[in-house]
């Protein structure tokens, strides 16, 4: 089992910068890949990012490129998600999630509760 705890959410204005982290607990021995997705209410949960258990290889989806930047540090069992030039399209509900690398919701096997990140206009 691994547990996922996201922090760094809140409320921002349009332009500014976010940094979200997520921390791992647990058993992270085995090499997982970390995804962050989002959420608003209502609607299904997105992919943003991935990292792969190296670092080496990272994909993001379209809206979020050029913004947002995943990154991660094994020795700290945390992985993080730089956003800047937010915009209120950014509101949501953010999650990270442990799994295989990928954009799917079914390549992760676990995920943390969610940061709020509301981005005011």
């Amino acid at each position: 089992q691994v547990q996922l705890v996201e922090s760094g959410g809140g409320l921002v204005q349009a332009g500014g910068s976010l940094r979200l982290s997520c921390a791992a607990s647990g058993r992270t021995s085995t090499r997982y890949a970390m995804g962050w997705f989002r959420q608003a209410p209502g609607k299904e949960r997105e992919f943003v990012a991935t990292i792969s258990w190296s670092g080496s290889s990272t994909y993001y989806t379209d809206s979020v490129k050029g913004r947002f930047t995943i990154s991660r540090d094994n020795a700290k069992n945390t992985v993080y998600l730089q956003m800047n030039s937010l915009k209120p399209e950014d509101t949501n509900v953010y999650y990270c999630a442990a799994g295989r690398y990928g954009s799917s919701v079914g390549s992760y096997d676990y995920w943390g509760q969610g940061t709020q990140v509301t981005v005011s206009s």
